[in-house]
């Protein structure tokens, strides 16, 4: 599932592109994101809620300044 895989592989802001179609450091704003970053997002979005609220208060001081999944999983794989 979607979810799984922005544990497994993480997630990045979708970034504004140059003319030659590179990324740039700029994020792009989320109304203009497309169909599949927006699925990649919700994943991710889905991944950290399950892992916020699948950990004792302890663990989720450890985790709860992360914005991407994998960086949550890897903290708590430690």
């Amino acid at each position: 599932s979607r979810t799984w895989k922005a544990v497994l592989k993480g997630w990045d802001h979708p970034k504004v592109k140059d003319a030659n179609g590179s990324d740039t450091d700029e994020l792009k704003p989320e109304e203009e994101w497309l169909a599949a970053e927006d699925s990649v997002s919700v994943g991710n979005s889905k991944a950290l809620n399950a892992l916020f609220n699948g950990v004792d208060q302890d663990m989720f001081r450890l985790i709860k300044k992360c914005t991407v999944a994998k960086e949550a999983w890897e903290i708590l794989k430690t």
